[in-house]
C-alpha cells in the first residue's frame, strides 16, 4: 500500500491525531504544555474553579520570564504593579498542581521559548503549546508547537488534547548565502518586508511555514528558531523547520531529552520527520539571500522594513503606498509616531537605547556575535541605556564562562539576569526618559517597549553597532 507524499509538518500532525473532526479539524495529542506567570495563575484557578486537575503534571511545565526583574539582586517585587502577586501565586499554584516550576533562582531559569528547546523539552516531532503568540519558536528545531489562549491552555492541561483544524501550508524556499554581518534575522525581516505582515496567510488562513533551502540549512538551530519566531509577525500560525543531523546534535544529552539507545532510536524517527520529494504545499515562496543588507525597521509594524542604507519611504511618492489608502494611512501615522521624515537616510538617527534580548535573539550564538563587533570599543556618551537580557541563566552562565560579560560590560553595557524583561513593557525594567531604540525583540508597535518609545527592531549585531556609533548604524562598517 503507497501512501500519498507528505510535508514534514503533515506527518507530525498525523501521529498525534486522537480523533478526526468534522471540517478539517481533529483532536490532537498535545505532548507538552508550558505556562508562565503572567496568565498561568488564572489559567490554574480556572482549573481548579471547574474540579479538574492537570491529566499529566510531568507534561507541563511552568516559567518564571514575563513579568520578573532582571536586575541582579531581583526579587518577587517588580515594577509592575501587582507583579508580586502574580509571581508567588503562580509559584503556589504550579505546586499545588505538581507542575514543575523553572522558579526566578533555577539556575534554569529562562525566557519559555528559550528554556524548552535549551532543556530537552521541545524535540523533533513533539506538538508543544504554551499560552504565548512565539510559541512556534521551538519550531525551528522541528517541534509543531504554536500559541494559544487561556481557555484553551485549560484544556490542554486537563486532557493533554486540544481541537485544531489542520492549517494551509507554505514552504519558503531561501537561497543564496548570507554575508558577513547579515544573519536569522535580517533574512526573516527582509521576507515579512518583501511580502506584507500578512505574507504568511494562505487564502485568508494563517499558514503553517516550513523554511528550506540552503540558506535555512546554514543556520544554526539558534538561528532557525528566529526564523521561526518571527513566522507570527508574518501571519502565519506556525513556522518548522525539518530536523537534520545539526538538530541531532543539538539535541544530544539535554536534560530531558531521550538518552543512551532510547536517543538513537528517537533520532532514527526524527530524521523520517522531511518533506517528501512530491509533496504538496498550499503555496511557495523563495527569498534569494545573496547580498541581503542588514535590515531595521524605520516605522510601527516588522513589515515597515528594509535595508539599513535605505532612506524613509514616502506614503506620497512610493510605489508601494500610493493608490493603496489604508496603507498610506498606516505610513503617515507610522512615520509620525517615529518622528522620521520621509527621505531621511535611517543611518545616522540619532538613538537613545540599545537593547539585545527577547525569545528572539538571546541566545548564545546571538551574544557571540554582538560582542564580536563591541571587543575594545564603547558605547556612544549620549545613549541612556544599553542592555544585554540573556534569554536563560544557563545561557547567561555559558556566555560568562566565554568571558563575554566582560565585553559588554566594558563596553558600558548593563549585563543582565534573565526574562523577557523590556520586549514588552508589562515587567520588571524600563528604559526611563529614552526614546528611539534599536532593539533585537519582534515587535515595534506603538509603546511595545514603553510608552512613547520608538522602536527599531534589528539583529544583535545592528543594536551593538548602532550602540557604539550612538545612531542607527551598519553593523558591516564594525566588521
Amino acid at each position: 500500500m503507497t501512501t500519498a507524499p507528505r510535508t514534514a509538518i503533515d506527518k507530525i500532525w498525523d501521529e498525534h491525531v486522537v480523533a478526526p473532526l468534522d471540517d478539517g479539524h481533529a483532536l490532537l495529542q498535545i505532548d507538552r504544555v508550558f505556562l508562565h506567570e503572567r496568565t498561568g495563575p488564572a489559567l490554574l484557578a480556572g482549573l481548579v474553579a471547574a474540579g479538574r486537575k492537570p491529566r499529566h503534571p510531568g507534561l507541563v511545565f511552568g516559567c518564571m520570564d514575563h513579568i520578573v526583574d532582571t536586575t541582579a539582586l531581583r526579587s518577587d517585587k517588580t515594577r509592575l504593579p501587582s507583579g508580586e502577586q502574580f509571581i508567588t501565586d503562580f509559584r503556589g499554584r504550579t505546586r499545588d498542581a505538581g507542575i514543575r516550576l523553572f522558579d526566578l533562582h533555577d539556575p534554569r531559569q529562562g525566557i519559555v521559548h528559550v528554556v524548552s528547546p535549551e532543556q530537552g523539552i521541545a524535540l523533533p516531532g513533539v506538538t508543544l503549546v504554551c499560552p504565548d503568540s512565539h510559541t512556534g519558536t521551538v519550531g525551528g528545531l522541528g517541534a509543531l508547537a504554536w500559541g494559544i489562549g487561556s481557555t484553551e491552555g485549560e484544556h490542554a492541561v486537563a486532557t493533554q488534547t486540544l481541537v485544531r483544524k489542520r492549517a494551509p501550508q507554505m514552504r519558503v524556499n531561501v537561497v543564496g548565502r548570507l554575508a558577513p554581518g547579515v544573519g536569522a534575522k535580517d533574512l526573516v525581516l527582509a521576507l515579512i518586508a518583501r511580502h506584507g505582515a500578512l505574507g504568511g496567510t494562505v487564502g485568508g488562513e494563517a499558514a503553517a511555514i516550513e523554511f528550506a533551502g540552503p540558506a535555512v540549512r546554514a543556520l544554526s538551530v539558534e538561528g532557525r528558531m528566529t526564523l521561526c519566531n518571527m513566522a507570527v509577525e508574518f501571519g502565519a500560525w506556525t513556522g518548522f523547520v525539518a530536523p537534520d543531523e545539526v538538530t541531532i546534535d543539538w539535541v544530544r544529552g539535554r536534560l530531558f531529552a531521550p538518552q543512551g539507545e532510547a536517543f538513537e532510536q528517537a533520532a532514527a524517527h526524527w530524521r523520517t520527520l522531511t518533506s517528501d520529494p512530491a509533496a504538496r504545499f498550499d503555496a511557495e515562496l523563495t527569498l534569494d539571500v545573496d547580498g541581503l543588507a542588514p535590515q531595521i525597521s524605520w516605522g510601527t509594524s516588522p513589515e515597515h522594513a528594509g535595508d539599513v542604507t535605505m532612506a524613509v519611504p514616502d506614503p506620497e511618492r512610493d510605489a508601494a503606498a500610493v493608490g493603496d489608502l489604508a496603507r498610506q494611512a498606516a505610513w503617515r501615522r507610522a512615520l509620525a509616531y517615529m518622528d522620521l521624515q520621509a527621505g531621511q537616510p535611517l543611518i545616522g538617527t540619532p538613538i537613545d537605547a540599545a537593547f539585545i534580548g527577547s525569545c528572539t535573539n538571546s541566545r548564545l550564538p546571538d551574544l557571540r556575535a554582538a560582542a564580536a563587533l563591541i571587543r575594545g570599543r564603547r558605547v556612544a556618551a549620549h545613549v541612556k541605556t544599553a542592555l544585554v537580557v540573556p534569554g536563560s541563566m544557563p545561557v547567561r552562565a555559558a556566555a560568562e564562562a566565554e568571558g563575554l560579560h566582560e565585553v559588554f560590560i566594558a563596553a558600558g553595557f548593563e549585563w543582565r539576569a534573565s526574562g523577557c524583561s523590556l520586549c514588552f513593557f508589562a515587567g520588571g525594567d524600563s528604559f526611563g526618559d529614552a526614546r528611539r531604540v534599536v532593539s533585537s525583540t519582534n515587535r515595534n508597535f506603538e509603546g511595545r517597549q514603553g510608552p512613547g518609545v520608538r522602536t527599531h527592531i534589528a539583529s544583535p549585531q545592528t543594536v551593538v553597532a548602532s550602540a557604539l556609533a550612538g545612531c542607527i548604524a551598519d553593523a558591516r562598517d564594525f566588521l
